[in-house]
């Protein structure tokens, strides 16, 4: 009795985040941060399949199988990769980091020399950050735009091109743009970093997810990257619906798996099991050849870094 019951209770509650999915919305607490976790339902579906079996209940063993294939299905990768027109005319590598109100700002800088990016994107770059990479990066990055502030609200694009300053996105924490001319084409630049859905502010999470994707309609046809802690995964609606835009999720582009990069293993114990949050979003002008995964020590979060290839659209030709 005991076992029929358990599974009756954590199928109902898989089942209702499935339905979210489904129903192409994230809904209310606790919905949005389990869809975060979608993959790993599948431990407690199998759980709830293998105690309806030992229960000898048919039912709940048809509907634990339903539930594990259901999410299995969402498991994929969402949206289709399609290769750009054009030649190849540039290639550059990003990386993202979210370094935890400025905790990992010296493993940064040595990420930053190992890799050599050509763009770095930085969220919860604290002062103490936002001093270091002028001091220590700046021969290598003699462009960059900052939000400089305490705690989260600290960000930074860095870049080896030049830029010219954007509007950005209005957010609680800070969400600089810029406009790159990377080998003589304009490339768009925005950072990620809305607020997480936490209980009682799913509105908030959720609004400014709608900001970032009007920014990414606004620039519809031209060349874009939008990087950083996105705060969703693939499983959220309102994530999706910037994808929805054009953008195409560049470890997706890569043939990458669904790493996660949030909460990151630390010293003090903190699991592996997690959800894949921090993002690169490029337009079509884009094909991404790798993405790897960096475990930064003294920050929660992987850091992310892609090597992209722009691609410049022929124009037509007159007649």
């Amino acid at each position: 009795m005991l076992a029929g019951w358990t599974a009756a209770l954590t199928l109902t509650g898989v089942s209702v985040v499935l339905l979210c999915r489904i129903l192409d919305v994230d809904g209310v607490t606790p919905v949005p941060q389990l869809l975060a976790f979608l993959p790993w339902l599948l431990l407690p579906g199998a759980v709830a399949a293998a105690l309806a079996a030992l229960a000898r209940w048919r039912t709940g063993l048809v509907w634990g199988a339903v539930v594990l294939a259901v999410t299995g299905l969402f498991c994929r990768p969402y949206g289709e990769p399609a290769e750009p027109e054009g030649r190849a005319v540039a290639q550059l590598r990003v990386l993202t980091s979210n370094i935890e109100f400025g905790g990992a700002t010296e493993e940064l800088l040595s990420a930053v020399r190992r890799e050599r990016p050509d763009l770095v994107f930085v969220q919860e770059c604290d002062p103490g950050c936002s001093a270091a990479l002028k001091e220590r990066l700046g021969g290598r990055f003699p462009y960059r735009t900052l939000v400089e502030a305490t705690g989260a609200e600290g960000s930074a694009i860095l870049s080896r091109y030049p830029l010219k300053r954007g509007p950005g996105v209005d957010g609680t924490l800070g969400m600089p743009g810029a406009v790159a001319a990377v080998e003589g084409h304009s490339v768009r630049l925005q950072l990620a970093h809305p607020m997480p859905p936490v209980p009682g502010g799913v509105g908030l999470w959720r609004a400014e997810l709608a900001e970032l994707e009007h920014w990414a309609r606004d620039g519809s046809g031209q060349p874009t990257v939008l990087a950083g802690d996105f705060n969703a995964s693939q499983d959220h609606a309102a994530f999706r619906r910037v994808l929805d835009t054009g953008l195409r999720d560049s470890t997706r582009l890569a043939g990458g798996a669904r790493t996660p990069t949030w909460p990151a293993s630390t010293a003090s114990g903190t699991p592996s099991l997690g959800a894949q949050i921090d993002h690169v979003l490029v337009s079509r002008d884009f094909t991404a050849r790798a993405a790897r995964f960096l475990d930064l020590p003294h920050t929660d979060h992987r850091s992310l870094v892609v090597d992209l290839t722009l691609h410049a659209r022929e124009a037509p030709e007159r007649g």
